[in-house]
């Protein structure tokens, strides 16, 4: 299994810097959940780094243009999905939003490994 994070910002240049100006001047405005939960306004931060390089499942980042042309697919960003025997998703865009810490977000994802993984391979 694989996860996939996609951002709700497409990976231009423009895009990037019209980001950076919300999350500066006005985060509340800021519409990708994902990205206020692990990136400073110039960084990634430590503790989102530390957790992804620790946690033991290949992960991969990508903003919705880079995540559509890849996949040919689309969903309600921000998102996390799991790519198995097919793609679904793990913590959808709603469940997202409501996080307004850091830990909480590393909570849940921790929590829908383990639940994707006994699904997989049935109960522990």
């Amino acid at each position: 299994m694989k996860l996939i994070f996609v951002y709700n910002s497409d990976s231009n240049p423009i895009s990037s810097l019209i980001d950076l100006g919300r999350k500066i001047i006005s985060p509340e405005s800021y519409d990708c959940s994902l990205c206020k939960l692990t990136y400073g306004p110039f960084t990634e931060l430590e503790a989102w780094k530390a957790f992804r390089t620790s946690i033991g499942v290949p992960m991969e980042f990508l903003h919705r243009d880079e995540f559509e042309k890849k996949y040919g697919r689309k969903f309600v960003y921000p998102v996390i999905l799991k790519n198995g025997a097919e793609i679904g998703v793990l913590i959808p865009k709603q469940e997202l939003d409501g996080f307004k810490e850091l830990d909480e977000l590393i909570e849940a994802v921790k929590a829908a490994v383990k639940g994707a993984a006994t699904d997989e391979n049935g109960p522990a």
